[in-house]
């Protein structure tokens, strides 16, 4: 039998006001396409009446939930079903992670080893013979495309330019991720670019790790809390100063917001509400009038808006689509809320690839059929999804925003 304090803390995620109205089912983008799966109601509040009861009742079938969180927007009552899930993974799993999950899931490790031969290790994962290895060997796909890693991080650039940054007399701190460091530094140079232009410095934070969402998902929760302390720890030395924390990425923000307190137990109530996606921040700060964006008159673009899932939990969709509105030149289409299908390190596993692929086929024929120059996306693996699916490039918004901004008029109007 269940401790008290295991039952008050699966409490906390509200199971008991569950329903039984199925409509996190009908919303699962899993149970949409895997029959085996037996769907969030059964998987969270109603098998985890008798999970309490002892863990012989936990049953791996469990890891086929995306963590996608849709359950969560679903619920009429509330329930905290993606993390019940979650937990229960984290409390009850006896699986032990293997070489690729370890590899998967950290991202800071295998960037810093990746980046530094960026040309060679960016062939390599092309070859056929390399993704037939990885295939057989560790089980990673051989469909799956790897992002491109760069061989200078973003961090080597703002230690180039940092000095540059001190000479604002207001001042943001950036968490910037695995991504924008290792794969795609042009993400943080927009996001300079604009606070720049806005009279706004720089700051970086004392220590980053990785948000450690992949460790959660690959089942190394305890590495995940450890990392997260230190985030959490730095995030206050810059709130102290008064400065907001800002974000590019939906899911890590999402994780260092919401799932830090709710699955690793890492106390950040004092930071949570400082710590916001970059859009969202910019997207306030004008409509208060505290801020002016001026755009070029020249700039035309058709893009697409994907909803990432995380997105929709924080409920913060309407700042960056709202961000991107303000753009006189940007004919924005938004595309049906569905889900991907690549949930992070989730679509890279081949068991799960062709789940995967079927999950994010409804966004793949919505993007064919509307033929964008472009979507747009606030979660970079999203990014990675579609644009290995489809061909269509995706930015995110804040790279659209830097794209079309005439930084001069930007900067005369908020001297």
């Amino acid at each position: 039998m269940a401790d008290e304090t295991q039952i008050e803390s699966k409490s906390a995620f509200n199971f008991e006001q569950c329903l039984k109205c199925s409509i996190c089912t009908v919303y699962c983008p899993v149970s949409a396409v895997e029959p085996d799966y037996p769907g969030p109601k059964q998987s969270g509040p109603d098998n985890e009446r008798y999970r309490l009861k002892g863990m012989e009742f936990f049953n791996e079938s469990l890891k086929l939930c995306l963590n996608c969180k849709r359950c969560e927007v679903a619920c009429p009552h509330d329930v905290k079903v993606g993390d019940i899930i979650q937990a229960a993974r984290i409390r009850y799993s006896t699986h032990t992670p293997g070489l690729r999950d370890r590899m998967l899931a950290n991202t800071d490790f295998v960037g810093t080893l990746a980046h530094n031969f960026a040309p060679l290790t960016n062939f390599a994962l092309r070859l056929a013979p390399v993704k037939a290895v990885l295939h057989s060997v560790m089980g990673i796909d051989r469909h799956r495309t790897f992002p491109a890693y760069s061989f200078h991080t973003f961090e080597q650039w703002y230690r180039r330019h940092e000095a540059e940054q001190q000479r604002f007399g207001r001042f943001v701190t950036y968490f910037h991720g695995c991504y924008a460091n290792y794969n795609y530094p042009q993400l943080a140079k927009d996001l300079v670019k604009i606070m720049n232009a806005c009279g706004y410095g720089v700051h970086l934070l004392e220590k980053e790790k990785c948000c450690g969402v992949a460790l959660i998902a690959n089942g190394l929760s305890k590495q995940a809390r450890r990392q997260g302390e230190v985030n959490v720890a730095s995030m206050r030395k810059a709130v102290g100063k008064g400065e907001p924390v800002l974000t590019t990425s939906s899911t890590c923000t999402f994780t260092m917001r919401d799932e830090y307190s709710h699955l690793l137990g890492i106390d950040n109530g004092d930071v949570r509400d400082s710590l916001t996606l970059a859009t969202r921040w910019l997207y306030r700060m004008v409509e208060d009038g505290r801020l002016k964006l001026a755009f070029r008159r020249d700039f035309k673009m058709k893009t697409a808006y994907h909803s990432a899932c995380h997105m929709e939990r924080l409920g913060w969709i309407p700042y960056s689509t709202g961000l991107l509105k303000m753009i006189p030149g940007l004919e924005l289409v938004m595309l049906e809320s569905q889900c991907c299908g690549i949930a992070g390190t989730y679509g890279f596993k081949k068991e799960n690839y062709e789940r995967s692929q079927k999950i994010g086929s409804g966004v793949f024929r919505q993007i064919e059929e509307v033929a964008p120059d472009c979507v747009s996306t606030d979660c970079e693996t999203c990014k990675w999804q579609i644009e290995m699916s489809t061909g269509c490039g995706v930015k995110n918004p804040i790279s659209i925003v830097a794209e079309a901004l005439d930084v001069e008029e930007t900067r005369r109007m908020n001297a």
